[in-house]
């Protein structure tokens, strides 16, 4: 079973209530299992460049199932995975996307966040997926 659009919506709702208090804007975007849009928030004045970072964030978290960050340090030059960010129509491998998994470990969606630093984008993706996950 794939995230519900009641739990995207509650994902977004936590991310959006941790932006609210470290004081910045992002874009929050959640997609289902197949990767497919199911929720989204750009807040007000949040970067327009954001919102396109977020969907990706998002998609890239879900087609690897592994945070984006950790997917980042595999793809630096060298690594196993350089250039693995020009596949798939463009993926984003810095940190701020994360899988969500349901009460048995399944994953069944993604978190996608961007507007601030990394780890500000990092730790909304991270109340977004607690929201579901109950972490």
């Amino acid at each position: 079973m794939g995230i519900t659009l009641a739990q995207a919506q509650a994902a977004i709702q936590a991310a959006h209530q941790k932006c609210l208090d470290m004081g910045v804007k992002m874009n929050i975007a959640v997609v289902d299992a197949g990767a497919n849009l199911t929720a989204f928030a750009r807040m007000d004045g949040a970067w327009l460049g954001s919102l396109d970072i977020s969907i990706k964030k998002a998609k890239t978290a879900r087609f690897f199932d592994m945070p984006t960050g950790d997917l980042g340090q595999a793809s630096q030059p060298g690594g196993p995975l350089f250039n693995i960010e020009v596949s798939n129509g463009g993926l984003i491998t810095f940190p701020g996307g994360l899988p969500i998994k349901d009460s048995s470990g399944t994953i069944i969606g993604a978190i996608g966040v961007s507007g601030s630093t990394v780890e500000d984008d990092h730790a909304v993706a991270l109340a977004g997926i607690q929201a579901i996950e109950g972490n």
